[in-house]
């Protein structure tokens, strides 16, 4: 079918009564009931339109993904293997999950403080292994590797710390710990703040740790997990009481153009930007308003507060490849509100134009707090004294997107004066709609002449095949 000859789709939205007859290929998800089928009726028109032009396609889509953590092996490691393998068979389900983001040695959610070389002035790097990393992210890693093609699987990896010994302070932390936080290993006299380099900026230090980067590539392939692309730093802003380490812009810069790119030639994995947790413009433009510099760089990665830096990144360099690296991670909750955040944050990273959208906690033990004091939301929560799992409903708001918008799918911008919504046309022709309704009461969408109501408080996807385009045209 060619698609282009469906120049736009009306989507009439109206509050209608409830419908009887059988339902598009549709699936709706509310608080009480995560995914169920989406009734449809006759079309009886309505008041308001969501106006999608199939001739104008954005963004490609590479896929959705969540990030591996040790505390989240830790709780998968409290269930069964036929539940674990439940898990995981879930999140691979229909495409699925399929970017996964790792970190290189601790992140704030790991079972210890380590590196990968933690020999003081190992410059050659030869105390060099990833041990550490074995104990619980190489195996989640390869329950996504067992089922996903290798030529779909992409992992990518962003250490949150250096080395210790190559850090200003030879500390892990960047500041002392807050109250409710475990004891770390910063005293006040050693913090460091945002906007400081905390990283040893010299040339010995910039070789070493590129050398650290390529040592990482070189043996996850040996391990069967090749690398997709690695970015220079967690939140380089952020002087936080976990594993961390800040960076001037022009410092990260100068380490990822002239010493982490040359160092990655070869290997098979490729650098990007990230992440990027600030909305100032420094950093980007630091490294992408040369075009020299940027034909280096894979792409770009934001989180949290650099959602606001998309916006300006995707203007001034539109060609760019972005990532949104990590879902705002709630208070462990795992309530309506921070779902219904979920599918706000999701709009927003894809209307600005990102082609990888990503969670981060897969599981935690129900009631889990990090090591630094936060609770948390995650994909799944473990009760460990039953040995038991239950997604939540944030899972299946990604859902809504991971499940019917396939690789290689684009973007459609979706108009008119329905607004909450996103449109997606999938290589095989079928378009994609998803739509949020965050109102008290059901709505009802006219969707090729056919109707389906959104109850309340939901989110809602319908995809439309050649048979269900063709009736319409």
């Amino acid at each position: 079918m060619d698609i282009t000859g469906f120049r736009v789709l009306v989507l009439a939205l109206a509050v209608l009564p409830a419908a009887e007859s059988p339902a598009l290929v549709a699936k709706v998800s509310t608080f009480g009931e995560p995914w169920c089928d989406l009734p449809a009726g006759e079309c009886k028109g309505g008041e308001a339109t969501v106006e999608i032009d199939v001739s104008r396609t954005e963004q490609e889509i590479v896929g959705f993904g969540c990030a591996a953590s040790e505390l989240g092996w830790e709780a998968l490691a409290c269930l069964s293997g036929a539940d674990r393998a439940a898990v995981f068979d879930e999140l691979c389900r229909d495409g699925g999950f399929t970017v996964i983001r790792t970190p290189i040695g601790a992140s704030d959610f790991a079972l210890d403080y380590y590196s990968l070389d933690d020999h003081d002035g190992d410059f050659a790097m030869e105390g060099f292994s990833i041990d550490g990393d074995r104990r619980a992210l190489i195996p989640l890693l390869k329950e996504f590797a067992a089922r996903i093609p290798p030529d779909v699987l992409k992992i990518w990896a962003s250490p949150w710390c250096p080395p210790r010994w190559m850090k200003k302070t030879g500390c892990y932390a960047s500041r002392p710990p807050w109250d409710g936080g475990e004891p770390n290993d910063c005293l006040e006299e050693s913090r460091v703040y945002e906007g400081e380099d905390g990283f040893n900026c010299d040339e010995a230090h910039f070789r070493a740790y590129a050398l650290y980067f390529r040592k990482y590539a070189d043996a996850m392939r040996a391990e069967g997990l090749p690398i997709a692309w690695v970015m220079p730093q967690n939140e380089p802003n952020s002087a936080q009481p976990y594993p961390s380490c800040t960076w001037k812009s022009a410092s990260l810069a100068r380490f990822t153009l002239d010493y982490l790119c040359p160092a990655m030639e070869g290997s098979g994995t490729s650098v990007m930007l990230g992440t990027i947790e600030r909305r100032s413009m420094e950093l980007p433009d630091a490294v992408l308003s040369d075009p020299a510099n940027r034909a280096k760089i894979a792409g770009a990665g934001f989180q949290w507060e650099g959602k606001e830096a998309l916006v300006p990144v995707k203007k001034r360099y539109p060609d760019v490849f972005l990532v949104g690296t990590e879902q705002e991670c709630g208070d462990g909750a795992n309530d309506y509100a921070h779902a219904r955040h979920c599918w706000e944050l999701m709009c927003h990273y894809f209307e600005h134009g990102v082609s990888v959208y990503e969670y981060w906690n897969i599981a935690l033990k129900t009631g889990s707090v990090s090591r630094w004091g936060w609770r948390q939301n995650s994909l799944v929560s473990v009760d460990p004294e039953n040995a038991s799992f239950s997604f939540n409903f944030e899972y299946y708001v990604l859902k809504h997107l991971s499940a019917f918008v396939k690789r290689g799918a684009r973007r459609l911008a979706a108009g008119g004066d329905y607004g909450d919504a996103l449109a997606f046309v999938n290589p095989d022709g079928s378009v994609v709609v998803a739509l949020g309704n965050d109102s008290a009461g059901s709505v009802a969408v006219a969707v090729c002449g056919k109707r389906v109501d959104l109850p309340a408080k939901s989110i809602a996807t319908v995809v439309l095949g050649e048979c269900d385009l063709a009736a319409w045209k």
